[in-house]
């Protein structure tokens, strides 16, 4: 993927796997945009080499609206959009509508705004890409995360119906993650155990989301497709 004069949008850039990729596409010589909700040494870091960094509170249609209308007085074009900001909640009791508006929007609606009103600055680079970054738990449920696991299934269909409505200008895929990396506070007890759900069964750590990344954006013929990047964990 050769370096383009449009840049790259990156959001949830901060830490973990976004912060790797937005490492990695500077490292490859990308102009990049990253987003943040709290601002970390992460951010600080990516400032340093060059990227823009822009706050942004995805939790509300107005945050999300402003966040748009923020990023166009600092460019009229895009390479890219990776939309990686994620919330990880679990309803309690009492919450639940409170939780589910929360994830959705930052889930599935500052997705569809964002690439409602940005496919104008997309148009302007060629080739153009938008990828969504969603989560395996999508493919079988979760009991424990309903709403969470329900915003990302409908982030996976809005790759599909982006794909179908911005082609042939602006290809649209996604990747499903699982089993990526631990948090330093995982005990060795949790991390055996997490690793025996996937065939594979080894730490991959965010490279590999990386790497799938560079894949879409290098391919001129995939659109509309998930990446299911998850150690085989289908098949236990």
């Amino acid at each position: 993927m050769s370096a383009s004069a449009s840049p790259i949008l990156i959001t949830g850039a901060s830490q973990r796997i976004g912060l790797h990729c937005a490492e990695r596409l500077l490292d490859d010589g990308h102009r990049l945009i990253a987003t943040y909700r709290r601002e970390r040494e992460g951010i600080k870091h990516l400032c340093a080499r060059g990227a823009l960094a822009i706050q942004a509170d995805f939790a509300s249609e107005a945050g999300i609206l402003a966040f748009i209308a923020e990023l166009k007085t600092h460019t009229n074009s895009l390479r890219a959009i990776v939309h990686n900001a994620s919330d990880w909640l679990v309803e309690t009791p009492g919450d639940e509508a409170t939780v589910f508006q929360q994830l959705f929007n930052v889930h599935m609606l500052a997705p569809y705004l964002i690439n409602l009103h940005c496919a104008d600055l997309l148009r302007r680079s060629s080739p153009a890409d938008i990828i969504h970054i969603s989560d395996d738990v999508a493919r079988k449920g979760s009991a424990k995360r309903p709403a969470y696991c329900a915003s990302k299934a409908g982030l996976d269909s809005l790759t599909l119906s982006f794909a179908a409505k911005l082609a042939p200008q602006i290809k649209v895929n996604g990747i499903a993650p699982a089993l990526i990396m631990f948090n330093p506070e995982d005990d060795a007890l949790y991390r055996a155990k997490t690793l025996a759900k996937s065939a594979l069964g080894f730490e991959p750590g965010p490279q590999v989301i990386y790497q799938s990344l560079r894949y879409l954006l290098d391919n001129p013929y995939v659109t509309g497709t998930t990446l299911t990047v998850n150690g085989g964990r289908h098949l236990q």
